[in-house]
């Protein structure tokens, strides 16, 4: 099993480029594409939350688990 980070299509869903967020959530646009592409190690629940504030959506619509 793995997490797979869905970012890429709730940006899509809101019609927001990365720029856009990182500005918004006061995260580099190098940390949110380590998140988008999967290659992060780990995310603090505050970014999460802040992100999730930016995307009115909730973690589940970003962070998925693949069991395969």
């Amino acid at each position: 099993m793995k997490i797979v980070v869905t970012l890429d299509v709730m940006l899509a869903k809101r019609k927001m480029k990365l720029n856009e967020l990182s500005e918004k959530v006061g995260i580099s646009v190098t940390n949110l594409s380590l998140l988008k592409t999967g290659k992060a190690k780990g995310i603090r629940f505050s970014t999460l939350l802040a992100i999730c504030e930016v995307l009115d959506c909730e973690p589940g619509d970003i962070l998925t688990i693949d069991k395969d």
